[in-house]
């Protein structure tokens, strides 16, 4: 079974409105809200990773999809399975999530044993005074627009497995950094409904994911690193932007295909290649 295969059961089955996007928008509430799992031997190993870089993505990752919905990170609650590792291990685990809850504040979570470090975090952002993105929002005419190098995750990824403990590219897996003022830029000046996603996942995912979502087509030129994933930038279908170094695909009506790189077409999201949790 492939991931998209059960997200789609989950939404058949539970014929929820608010499934579809990185963040559940509570618009009732004034919040969005999202939760994600990092896991020991999945997501990072602890010889890689040092106590501090662990709490960092944990709540990077979350605070990285709370960014993509245009809202601002407010509060995090954090489940936590480990075994014992010592009180040096929970200072530096919870400085890490200090550092990559980007000013969202601890509120509670749950703490238990376990053969293996298990991390869950739930993050809240407020949307007040914001305009909150859907990746279904994207339309013809509209520009994709993006900042950061891709690929440094993947290369340092890469590293890692060869047997390299630091470089620029091991430090860009290990601790991303989130652009928390092109997040903040575009929710609070673009007024028109809009589509952003983070490009955990890949670049060509997010292009793909908000094409099929919106029903059109984005094209755009090969870029390096599109294919690789963890770089946890944004990308966003906006209506215009004054910075034209950001544009780097553009959105028109569906024609066959969601995603155009050059002249290779993708209509079938397995196609890309991409990784899938569920073939290992």
């Amino acid at each position: 079974m492939k991931e998209h295969d059960l997200i789609k059961i989950i939404k058949d089955y539970t014929k929820s409105e608010y499934l579809g996007d990185d963040c559940a928008y509570l618009k009732d509430l004034g919040i969005v809200v999202t939760q994600d799992n990092f896991v020991e031997n999945v997501h990072f190993k602890r010889e890689w990773a040092t106590p501090f870089q662990i709490g960092y993505k944990a709540a990077a990752v979350n605070i990285s999809d709370i960014l993509a919905s245009g809202a601002e990170p407010k509060y995090i609650t954090i489940g936590l399975s480990m075994p014992d590792l010592g009180e040096d291990f929970v200072k530096e685990f919870y400085r890490g999530i200090e550092a990559g809850s980007y000013g969202a504040k601890v509120i509670g979570g749950d703490i238990t044993g376990a053969n293996e470090i298990f991390v869950s975090i739930t993050a809240i952002g407020s949307t007040v005074g914001r305009k909150i993105s859907s990746r279904k929002n994207a339309k013809p005419e509209y520009v994709v627009i993006s900042r950061g190098k891709y690929g440094e995750s993947s290369k340092g990824l890469q590293e890692l497995i060869d047997g390299k403990r630091e470089s620029e590219f091991i430090k860009a897996h290990l601790e991303p950094k989130l652009d928390v003022e092109f997040s903040k830029n575009i929710a609070l000046n673009i007024r028109e409904d809009y589509a952003m996603m983070d490009t955990s996942d890949g670049l060509a995912d997010a292009l793909f994911q908000m094409a099929k979502a919106s029903k059109v087509t984005i094209k755009t030129n090969y870029i390096e690193g599109m294919f690789g994933a963890e770089d946890y930038h944004l990308a966003a279908c906006v209506p215009n932007w004054k910075n034209k170094e950001d544009i780097i695909a553009y959105v028109y009506p569906f024609d066959g295909a969601y995603l155009q790189i050059d002249n290779k077409r993708y209509s079938n999201y397995d196609d890309l290649g991409l990784y899938n949790h569920f073939e290992r």
